[in-house]
């Protein structure tokens, strides 16, 4: 009896245990808690999803509603044309698009046939461009047409075999199409008929209308279907491999977090296809749940509102800048988002300020949601923790999304700290990356495996988790600049500007801007002898162009005598930062007096 007695105490201290350490599991229910992550890939979850419902509208390309059934019919076709053209179980085809039908076709298609795809930012630099190439050795390119000539010559001596060229009018319908061509297309230079290396879209999906033979490949949940493309914690490039079980458990958490979500809902896909939280939250897992999936390839004032006025969805996700650009647009007074079940903020954080006038605004508008908060990286796929009622504190980042742990470590130490201290953030959970393509050392970095026996992500974020299991995110542990959502990390872009043969020290900080949230400023000292000018500041504003993203162009650029310095001998850059903030502060003052 004394044994049986003794077994019962230890079990009641387990689960005690259990809750205090997880006291976010609390708002999930029994069943929620209890979920299993699907072992099919990609594309077999998704069109089991589906099931019967294939007369639903899967996706709306300005107007173009395109059914399910319409959409598996294009992925079929891909999947052959792909087979045709040799691709091959385990090959990697790069996708280098915005938001458009075809993308996502060739994904699903790459899925369906054991491919890899390898999406990347279409306004990458073309040096990024070859560092992606490189590493890959990717054989098959899909390309927006309109950056063939931006990237020809990384392509020619590159490994790729086959570049498609996709226009934004594919999909578009035939009004539509017929003035992009007039007003666009015919501005877009194309290659010559005898380089055979490239293919038009129709040219492409012909191959597969022709191609009678059917292809699927026995896909294994633990395969690599996906590569991401982040500065992972540090600022160097890097392929984030992300496998189907990951990708389909990202789904599956979501779904959860969207519960009131129902098929012909609609959701408005305004966040790009090559970061996790677009392509994952905002194209998986609505088509997965049979929502139609409204694409967005570039943001666009008039055409954001016409969706907003017309379309009226019922799910968005964005990053800051999006909100407050929507609160800035005179032409929202008139409308009405009653319907809206799901607003959800991303990519930088939320200040209790924003928060308050955006909910302000929505509830102006006939809303009857307040803004939720997500948080993750590209190496977890997308958002790990999310704010949902009863979690949804202002400053928060919500609680684990279900299936995930969380906790809180002394960064010196990696010793675990109590709740309410602040340390860095570490996820345990089914979306954590394979790791980074070819660069062991660096995986070993970020995924580590504790005295707990699990692998931890280790984010590089400070913050904390409250005795109610809700988190909060504090700062960064590294120099990031968070701009419109997209990470910018100031050691890239000092490495690009001392390639300038008269620049003999820089520092990079982001500021603040009205739209982006912040942008990248530069102080540069110049070398002995030479005189700042005009000339060498627009010399290293082309420099950048040549070398870095759109995001991560230099917004201001201050030439200085010296750069100060810590105790250290380093650059003081928070130094910078806070005279920065000084002078935008008495700027502030200066305006409204």
């Amino acid at each position: 009896m004394k044994i049986f007695k003794s077994f019962l105490t230890k079990i009641r201290l387990l689960l005690k245990r259990k809750k205090d350490d997880e006291p976010w599991l609390s708002y999930y229910s029994r069943e929620e808690r209890s979920i299993e992550f699907t072992k099919k890939s990609i594309y077999h979850f998704m069109k089991d999803s589906v099931g019967d419902d294939k007369d639903l509208y899967a996706l709306n390309y300005f107007d173009t509603r395109i059914t399910y059934r319409e959409f598996f019919r294009y992925i079929n076709i891909c999947a052959k044309a792909l087979r045709e053209y040799g691709v091959k179980e385990g090959d990697i085809v790069t996708v280098c698009m915005p938001n458009m039908p075809e993308a996502i076709y060739v994904f699903y298609a790459c899925n369906k046939i054991g491919a890899v795809a390898d999406i990347i930012h279409p306004l990458s630099s073309p040096s990024e461009l070859n560092i992606y190439l490189s590493e890959s050795k990717s054989r098959y390119l899909f390309l927006i047409d309109f950056d063939f000539e931006k990237y020809k010559d990384i392509i020619e001596n590159s490994l790729i075999y086959k570049t498609i060229l996709v226009s934004p009018s594919e999909s578009m319908g035939t009004f539509l199409s017929f003035g992009y061509k007039l007003l666009k297309g015919a501005k877009i230079k194309h290659p010559k008929k005898s380089e055979h290396e490239y293919l038009s879209w129709k040219q492409f999906l012909k191959v597969g209308i022709e191609n009678k033979k059917e292809y699927e490949a026995d896909v294994k949940s633990s395969d690599l279907a996906l590569i991401l493309h982040s500065g992972g914690t540090t600022g160097k490039p890097k392929g984030i491999m992300i496998s189907n079980y990951n990708f389909n458990a990202i789904a599956q958490q979501s779904a959860v977090n969207v519960i009131n979500v129902r098929p012909k809902d609609k959701i408005l896909t305004i966040l790009p296809i090559f970061h996790g939280f677009g392509l994952g939250i905002c194209v998986h897992t609505p088509l997965c749940l049979r929502v139609e999936t409204i694409l967005m390839p570039e943001y666009n004032n008039k055409r954001f509102y016409k969706i907003w006025k017309y379309d009226k969805p019922n799910v968005i996700l964005g990053v800051p800048t999006l909100w407050e650009g929507m609160m800035k647009n005179e032409k929202f007074d008139d409308v009405d988002m009653s319907g809206l079940k799901y607003i959800i903020s991303g990519g930088d954080t939320l200040t209790i300020p924003q928060e308050e006038r955006i909910n302000e605004f929505l509830h102006n508008h006939n809303a009857s949601v307040n803004i939720l908060k997500g948080y993750g990286m590209t190496e977890s796929v997308a958002a790990t923790c999310y704010t949902f009622p009863g979690t949804n504190e202002p400053g928060s980042i919500g609680i684990p999304m279900v299936g995930n742990k969380y906790k809180i470590i002394d960064p010196e130490t990696n010793e675990e700290v109590p709740h309410g201290k602040e340390g860095e953030i570490c996820v345990n959970g089914p979306t954590l990356m394979m790791g980074y393509l070819n660069n062991p050392e660096e995986t070993i970095n970020v995924l580590k495996k504790h005295t707990d026996g699990r692998t931890w992500l280790h984010t590089g974020d400070i913050g904390y988790i409250s005795e109610k299991g809700i988190v909060y995110y504090t700062q960064r542990l590294k120099r990031m600049i968070v701009v419109s959502g997209f990470n910018v990390y100031p050691s890239v872009i000092e490495g690009v500007l001392s390639k300038h043969k008269d620049v003999d020290k820089v520092c990079v900080i982001g500021i603040p801007h009205q739209y982006k949230m912040h942008v990248p400023k530069a102080f540069v000292v110049l070398k002995k002898g030479v005189n700042a000018s005009n000339k060498i500041k627009t010399e290293l504003i082309d420099l950048c162009k040549k070398e870095l993203s759109v995001y991560a162009q230099v917004k201001e650029i201050e030439f200085r005598d010296d750069l100060p310095k810590t105790l250290y001998n380093k650059i003081d850059y928070k130094l910078l930062e806070k005279e920065e903030f000084e002078k935008n502060k008495t700027s502030k003052k200066n305006k409204k007096s």
